[in-house]
């Protein structure tokens, strides 16, 4: 029997309650789902603080959280690479076979049509609220992030002191600081 599967790419940074929307609601369209977590090598920075390894603990226990089969996923950090027209294959070196792709980001989408390997824009869960940049947004104002992320992944990121991280690396450098005094 030949499975359908997609892949569903995602940088993740955090993982948050509107990523397991979109998981749960493609689990119910395919038989299993390979969850590329995207731009990979990239952390500790404002808009990736979190590292490949980091999210995928935060996505495994989320999913485990959530009761989500473990035997309907695979979890594959995706890094980038320097030629954009050569990532598709080198996805596709990465995971196993897929039908289709989960995308709501226009470059994965554009470059996966060039491949003509079709995709889909997932159904965005209350995008406003569930956003990382929403989530790392409150966490550097000391607003409430908890309740926009599963119970398992605040353990996570209170573990990892990720808080602490996100305001380090928002802090500026003196001399940005003079600069924009002038």
């Amino acid at each position: 029997m030949n499975k359908k599967r997609a892949l569903l790419v995602g940088r993740m940074q955090p993982v948050h309650k509107g990523h397991l929307s979109v998981i749960q609601e493609t689990l119910n369209d395919v038989d299993e789902l390979i969850i590329g977590i995207g731009s990979a090598e990239k952390s500790h920075t404002p808009s990736n603080p979190f590292t490949g390894g980091e999210r995928v603990l935060m996505l495994t226990k989320a999913l485990r959280e959530y009761d989500v089969d473990p035997s309907r996923y695979y979890i594959i950090p995706l890094e980038d690479i320097a030629c954009n027209s050569l990532w598709v294959s080198h996805v596709k070196m990465l995971t196993p076979p897929f039908c289709k792709v989960i995308s709501g980001n226009g470059l994965v989408q554009q470059l996966f049509e060039e491949e003509n390997i079709p995709y889909n824009e997932p159904h965005l869960f209350n995008r406003e609220e569930f956003s990382g940049t929403e989530v790392r947004n409150r966490m550097l104002n000391d607003e409430d992030w908890e309740s926009l992320v599963p119970e398992s992944v605040v353990k996570v990121i209170h573990e990892i002191k990720a808080v602490e991280r996100i305001k380090k690396i928002h802090k500026k450098e003196v001399s940005e600081l003079i600069n924009e005094k002038k």
